[in-house]
């Protein structure tokens, strides 16, 4: 029994061995299955996070769209085209208002005529320029602008009435530039010629109009047509009436003399007499034929038609002065009872050189 029991217990060496090997198998695809599961955890989450930014990247583009509807809500070509025009001229007319202001005139003139440029018609621009020439005394040229300003009509509102004004008397501008403040200012005044000058508290000019005639035989044929008005209440005296009407012609196109033309005056109202409201018309005519006829220098100043009511005349005088005579313009005086009521020249620059005196004593 012994040596039975003892034989079946024995463990066969080649038994162990493969046991062995079963048990390291074993554990190696333990590990082996172990490893991979552990490796499939690591991959999986990349993935997810990957898959978590690529949604959250789309939210991002709807901040950047709404972009485009911004640029369909941008004006036209047509519209941006047509803007900057407008804001240039206003531009380029405050600073040139500003620079005359300043006293530089020369600037000023500069950014007005960059203006007109953009807008030729334009008639804030016109009158400031008009204005400038004015305030440097270049007469002759304020008026070529404030004839532009006339040519344009009552639609360039009261920048016309003030061009029409100035046409008519040739005189400059009123101190004050504004031209509303200037057309208030002759509407409420009544004592006020078609200038805004002021007139005396007894007569005044209403109408004046110069009219040049083609005539073959002259180099010039002009007539100057004179409204003369007794301010609203005044009782006139024709006896202690006086009026001055004076030509003046350049000699040699620098010096400026009265004329040596024939100069004739005329009544065009019967009575001049001023007895009721209407105004007086004087017409005074110039008249320089091709061919001219000298006579002594102190005759010039019979050169100056002188009209009391109820005369009808003619005033003449020559001068041998060197140089070709040419036909300036005139000088208008009126005087009631020895003071001054009204005076007007055209071109203006003559109240400069020939001012006029408060009463003829003066003179």
């Amino acid at each position: 029994m012994r040596t039975l029991l003892s034989r079946a217990t024995q463990v066969d060496p080649s038994f162990n061995v493969g046991l062995g090997l079963i048990v390291i198998l074993a554990l190696a695809e333990i590990f082996a299955v172990t490893s991979y599961y552990i490796g499939r955890v690591s991959p999986v989450r990349t993935p997810a996070q990957a898959v978590a930014t690529t949604i959250a990247r789309p939210a991002a583009p709807p901040v950047s769209t709404p972009a485009p509807p911004a640029t369909q809500t941008a004006p036209s070509p047509e519209a941006v085209a047509q803007t900057p025009p407008p804001s240039l001229v206003n531009q380029l007319l405050r600073e040139g208002v500003e620079l005359r202001d300043r006293g530089d005139t020369t600037n000023a003139l500069a950014r007005f005529e960059e203006a007109l440029e953009s807008e030729p018609s334009n008639v804030p621009v016109l009158e400031e320029i008009a204005k400038t020439y004015d305030s440097m005394q270049l007469y002759d040229k304020s008026n070529e602008v404030w004839r532009k300003l006339h040519d344009i009509g009552p639609s360039a509102g009261q920048a016309y009435e003030l061009a029409d004004q100035r046409l008519k008397l040739g005189v400059s501008a009123p101190a004050t530039t504004d031209a509303s403040a200037a057309s208030a200012s002759v509407d409420a005044a009544s004592h006020r010629d078609l200038g805004g000058n002021p007139e005396g508290a007894v007569m005044g000019i209403s109408e004046l109009k110069a009219t040049e005639t083609p005539d073959p035989d002259a180099e010039t044929n002009l007539a100057l047509r004179i409204g003369i008005k007794k301010q609203t209440g005044a009782t006139v005296d024709h006896t202690k009436v006086k009026i001055l009407v004076e030509f003046y012609d350049t000699v040699g196109d620098k010096d400026v003399k009265l004329t040596d033309a024939d100069v004739n005056y005329e009544w065009l109202t019967p009575k001049h007499d001023w007895t009721d409201a209407t105004p007086e018309v004087l017409s005074v005519s110039y008249l320089r034929p091709k061919t001219g006829v000298g006579s002594p220098e102190s005759s010039l100043s019979e050169a100056a038609a002188t009209v009391r009511p109820g005369q009808k005349g003619r005033g003449k005088a020559s001068t041998a002065d060197s140089g070709k005579r040419k036909y300036l313009g005139y000088r208008i005086r009126i005087y009631y009872d020895d003071k001054l009521q009204a005076v007007q020249a055209e071109p203006s620059r003559l109240l400069q050189l020939f001012p006029a005196a408060e009463n003829t004593s003066a003179q």
